[in-house]
Order: structure tokens, then sequence, then C-alpha cells
């Protein structure tokens, strides 16, 4: 927990959360009235108390007291406004006030309320949305009845999810593996990952998938064309459709996918990564690619992480942000568009307690 969230838990933070953005504005993405790209972060209108936020393909998705809000692309209706128009200004999404937790992936979008229940909405070609159709949805629909819903990722065009129990699921696009459930054929509706009661962190890349257990052990699946799956080998004859452990290690304890790459942090505090690195994505000051798990410096201070395409970003327990990775449209929120294969500190804020990396942009909650 860092200092911002520490204060908040106690109740002796005064700072108020606002919402930023940066990187490419395409299709209003950035949620500041226009379509400009920015290299700096910029605050998304005047609002407050933001609790969730996440980046899709070219739109974002928020949580505001409750409230869930939108803006940026919409052709497939992933706004869930009812409708294909873009926005790039926030708009709200129905007038329900029971929203906590919000996922994106390309096209589409993933959302739990209070009651535990899930819903989904937008491009669903491949069962994305996970309501046993292929139809896309340009308003949330529930997926299936259950209220046990507890955390959820979105991939490129898959979703994986677990229960209050402990139990893993997922449903979408299939045709790396990503979904684990040991086969290349794509689901509409959730199908569980096994008969474990153990899982507790998820996350989704592009085309792969990335967990924790509850002992600390890390498990990856689905594409690993370029190493990200950390198991020491690469290549499309590589790719697995079951979880497949990382090491022996049981000390894990957050994960992030990007596009082709995958990020971790230990319990020391220590960040890890592995996969393509084409752009420096994986911050270890070069451009090789690695199929194995790769210390990024020596600090063990990093606290949270997230990947975009071709680049990273990431707080440190002081409040920090840090980015590297493509600079290409001021993706990294360093005043320029220059590219950089190890950590950069964006700004001199030490207040950031959310982050969410998408295609070439960037979304993040500070308080002040």
């Amino acid at each position: 927990m860092n200092q911002v969230n520490a204060a908040l838990a106690a109740g002796t933070w005064t700072g108020i959360p606002f919402l930023y953005s940066w990187g490419a504005g395409t299709s209003g993405a950035l949620g500041l009235g226009n379509t400009t790209n920015y290299s700096s972060p910029k605050q998304v209108g005047t609002l407050t108390t933001w609790s969730d936020i996440t980046a899709g393909g070219s739109s974002t998705a928020a949580i505001k007291g409750g409230a869930l809000w939108s803006w940026g692309k919409n052709d497939s209706g992933q706004l869930g406004l009812g409708n294909t128009t873009y926005y790039s200004s926030p708009k709200q999404v129905g007038a329900l006030t029971t929203w906590y937790i919000v996922a994106s992936g390309s096209l589409f979008t993933e959302a739990l309320k209070t009651d535990g229940t899930l819903w989904g909405w937008g491009n669903n070609v491949q069962g994305q949305v996970g309501d046993g159709t292929t139809t896309y949805r340009s308003s949330p629909v529930q997926v299936g009845a259950l209220t046990t819903w507890s955390k959820i990722a979105g991939g490129g065009a898959h979703t994986t999810a677990i229960k209050t129990d402990g139990t893993l699921w997922s449903w979408g696009w299939n045709g790396a593996g990503q979904l684990g459930i040991g086969d290349i054929t794509s689901r509409s509706s959730p199908v569980q990952i096994g008969a474990l009661t153990t899982w507790s962190v998820i996350a989704n890349g592009g085309q792969h998938s990335i967990a924790i257990k509850t002992d600390g052990s890390l498990w990856t699946w689905g594409k690993n064309d370029d190493g990200q799956l950390g198991l020491g080998t690469s290549g499309v004859y590589t790719r697995r459709s079951s979880p497949v452990q990382v090491g022996a290690l049981t000390t894990w304890l957050a994960i992030a996918g990007g596009a082709y790459f995958t990020l971790a942090i230990k319990t020391d505090g220590t960040l890890w990564s592995w996969g393509a690195n084409n752009n420096g994505q994986l911050g270890l000051g070069n451009t090789t690619y690695y199929s194995s798990p790769k210390q990024v410096g020596a600090l063990t201070t990093w606290y949270k992480i997230d990947g975009g395409t071709q680049f990273t970003v990431a707080t440190k327990t002081n409040g920090t942000l840090w980015a590297w990775g493509i600079g290409t449209n001021g993706t990294l929120g360093l005043g320029n568009t220059t590219s950089y294969s190890s950590p950069k500190q964006v700004g001199a804020l030490a207040t950031w307690s959310k982050i969410s990396a998408a295609l070439n942009f960037t979304v993040a909650i500070a308080t002040t």
C-alpha cells in the first residue's frame, strides 16, 4: 500500500482524486474534448472522486461515485451508451451508481457491480462479451445470473475472471489457447479453467493470460511467439492452451500484460519483465527479447504496473509515476515523443494511485 492509499484507508488524506490522460487522442480516447495527442498528463474535466479506470483500444471507461462513465471510440458500442457515436468527453452510462470494477479489451468492456453481477458490452464477434452470443452489444448486458464474480481482466478479444470461491473462468477468442481450457476453440459463455479454487490475481495481454495463485506462484498460457509466457521458450509451436507455472518461485504479487509482453512485481518490490521488447517496453535498457523473467534495475519499491502495446507505466511505493517504451504520440507522458528503454519519471507528482495503459495512451488517477 503506497502513501496515498494508506492515507485514504486511514481516513487521513484530504486530497481529491482527479483523472488524467496522455498519449494518442485518436477517437477522443483521452476524454479532453478533442482528438489531439498530448505528451504530458492532462486533467480530464473537473470531476473528482474517480475510483476505477480502464483504457481500451481507443476508448476509456471509469467509475466515479459508483456511476460508470465512458468516452472515445465507439464503433462496436464499446462505450455502452446505446449507440455507436464517438465521444471525446466523458458520458455517463445509464443512471446506476452500483458499478464497482471495470476492465477493457480491445473493442469491448466488462464491469462488475457491487452485487457481484458481471456485465459486458461492445464487440462480440468472438463471444468476448460472454452473454452466450456473438451479437454486438451497445449497452451493458448481464453475463449469466451469478452474483459471485470478484475480479475481471480484458484481453485483445478474450476475458478472464475470478469468482468469490477462487475459481478461474474465461471466454472469448481462443485462437492461441488464451482461454486456458486445453483447446483453441472460442467460447461465448464463461468456462471454468480447471477445478482449482486458489486463483487470486489475473491479467491479460493481447493473446495471452497471466495469473497468480494464493500461494504466490505465477502461471501463464496462450500465445508465446515472443516469449511472453516467460517459460524460457518462444515461437508459435510453444503456445500453451492450459496454465503453466513460470519457474518455482512463490513470491509473485502483481502482474500486467502488454500486447506481446508481460510484467510482474514480487513481494520484495522488485520489478520483472519478459517478452517482446522492440521499443524497450521491458525497461531493461535494450531492445532484446527475453523469454524468461528479467529484473528491471535493482529497486525494491515498485507498486503497480500496466502495459500498452509497446510501452509500460508503473508507480512506486512513494506514489511517483514512471514510464518507458515507445514514445510516439507522447505515449510516455514525458513531454516528448522519444522512446526510452529504461524507466523515466513522469512529472513530479507523488500521489498517483491508479494507472491503466492501452494501445497508445494512458489514463491515471492522482490525488491532489
